[in-house]
């Protein structure tokens, strides 16, 4: 059975032509994304492994969606850029294929071309993934500390509301479809990303000179640090792995810790 293939620089770009069709999709695999595909009513999708990560973040969803039969896969970060489903259509090399798609013989080593190819015989799925909750919430780790958002995705983020506040994300740091519109929706005081495994061209890190042409301090998060997805994880455990020159100034450096150096009295006072 033939079926459309889509083409999709974020999950959240899919719309009502989703239904029945497999996407290749430059989001990370973790459980939002994969929620969002099984929620627009594909039928299968290619997503970016994003260094897989802590505690398996990256493919958390390409494996979940096995559970309510949707065959997905997932190629790997240093193959194809996140963000760019372009790129991982003519470049991606899966790395992860759930049961469903193992069984239309998509496996590792495989181009996402072909597993494209293969996803186009995918059963219909026999449920639906339940949505995953983004969380907005407000953290101080300490008294006198400055407060925090966290944001699950960096669409939650809020236009003029969110400027000059410090934001932590579950996103990755790559730019959607290479667009620096898409990089931070806020002129924030410092964000935080996930390096989704830095992978191919540093794709994982192209937000921050993006937000420096701005003005705006931003951080990647190592992926074997935290959990993608997650900004509480961020918070938590992530260690910064990039930081473009506003952050620096602020004092903020590769291979520490992000709680720490934001988490004191008077932090960011650079």
């Amino acid at each position: 059975m033939t079926r459309p293939v889509l083409l999709l620089d974020s999950i959240t770009d899919a719309g009502p032509d989703a239904a029945g069709a497999v996407a290749i999709c430059g989001s990370h695999g973790g459980l939002y994304a994969a929620s969002l595909a099984s929620q627009a009513g594909l039928h299968g999708v290619i997503l970016n492994d994003a260094g897989i990560g802590l505690n398996g973040a990256g493919i958390a969803g390409v494996r979940a969606l096995a559970d309510c039969g949707m065959a997905a896969c997932a190629v790997d970060c240093m193959s194809a850029e996140i963000g760019a489903a372009s790129d991982m259509q003519a470049h991606g090399v899966v790395s992860y294929a759930n049961a469903v798609a193992a069984r239309l013989g998509i496996a590792p080593g495989q181009s996402a071309a072909e597993a494209a190819d293969r996803l186009g015989d995918a059963p219909a799925p026999t449920g639906l993934m339940d949505p995953v909750p983004e969380a907005r919430q407000e953290v101080t780790l300490a008294p006198g500390a400055p407060r925090v958002l966290c944001v699950d995705s960096a669409a939650l983020i809020r236009p003029g509301e969110d400027d000059g506040r410090i934001i932590v994300t579950g996103s990755h740091g790559g730019l959607i479809g290479g667009d620096p519109a898409r990089a931070c929706k806020a002129a924030a005081r410092l964000v935080a990303f996930n390096d989704a495994g830095i992978g191919k061209n540093a794709a994982g890190t192209t937000r921050l000179p993006a937000l420096q042409a701005r003005g705006i301090a931003a951080v990647t998060l190592d992926a074997q640090s935290c959990a993608i997805g997650d900004a509480r994880s961020g918070l938590a455990t992530g260690v910064i792995s990039r930081v473009n020159g506003a952050a620096a100034a602020l004092g903020l450096v590769p291979e520490t810790v992000l709680c720490a150096a934001i988490g004191s009295p008077g932090g960011l006072d650079g």
